[in-house]
């Protein structure tokens, strides 16, 4: 047995009968809290026409589909699969534990046998889930849990994200002035043009950034903004300096002042 919980090799087997499609991706996440799902398999009739939407799905979260035909109409056919695949699982001694994504109290006693055998068993099923199966678990999650939980996330993840780009775009408002001769979008063409560039000390040098300038927008002209060279264009922009450098400071390097005020 692993040393920790966050080793196990885990059998992940769902009942498509009793799982909710639009929950998988969220269901797998919460998986991967547990272990590593070294199988992954979900039993039902695929021939049924209400399971063609689950193919997307499978394939985004690669899981295996076995096939289970409902021999009589009415009766869960997928239960004696799973079972049988559990215990063959089990004998193989390739995996630590199993989780078992249902709301099906028939898996009550499989859980059970996996328990007995020394195996983790991890549950996952909606609040309907009778008791029986989830006592018999080592640990059992409810879907609707995992699902507002990551929605909780994912909400958060946006908000983050949205915080990001308005602290980005404030700090690139703060790099501009109100007076410079040319658009903001060429300034923020020679700054990253610049950053692309520079080394550790910030420096770009200044041939090397005009060639740039062009490779990224062709039409790029100092002369479009009344200059006749781009170091007198970009030593009227505030927020560069210009560095001299060699022996008889005859070389040029470019330096973004941004990060400075």
């Amino acid at each position: 047995m692993p040393e920790n919980d966050k080793d196990l090799r885990l059998a992940v087997l769902i009942d498509a009968d009793n799982a909710s499609r639009t929950a998988m991706k969220d269901v797998m996440a919460e998986v991967a809290v547990y272990g590593t799902p070294t199988i992954k398999r979900i039993y039902g009739d695929w021939t049924s026409p209400n399971m063609n939407s689950w193919k997307s799905i499978l394939l985004e979260t690669a899981i295996t589909p076995i096939q289970q035909y409902s021999y009589t109409t009415g009766k869960n056919s997928t239960d004696s699969a799973m079972i049988i695949d559990a215990m063959d699982i089990l004998y193989s001694g390739h995996c630590d534990g199993f989780v078992l994504v249902s709301s099906d109290s028939d898996f009550t006693r499989l859980a059970t046998r996996l328990r007995e055998a020394g195996m983790k068993v991890y549950g996952m099923g909606e609040k309907k889930t009778p008791k029986p199966f989830i006592v018999a678990c080592d640990k059992f999650v409810y879907i609707e849990v995992i699902r507002a939980a990551a929605k909780q996330a994912a909400e958060a993840a946006k908000k983050e994200e949205a915080q990001a780009k308005k602290a980005a775009k404030k700090e690139s408002k703060k790099c501009q002035t109100s007076n410079s001769p040319a658009p903001d979008e060429i300034v923020e063409l020679i700054a990253e043009s610049v950053e692309d560039l520079c080394e550790e000390d910030g420096l770009a040098h200044m041939g090397k950034l005009g060639n740039l300038l062009l490779k990224k927008q062709p039409d790029f002209d100092p002369r479009n903004y009344g200059f006749s060279k781009l170091s007198k264009l970009i030593r009227a922009l505030d927020r560069f300096q210009i560095v001299p450098q060699g022996e008889e400071n005859v070389e040029y390097y470019v330096r973004d002042t941004c990060e400075d005020k």
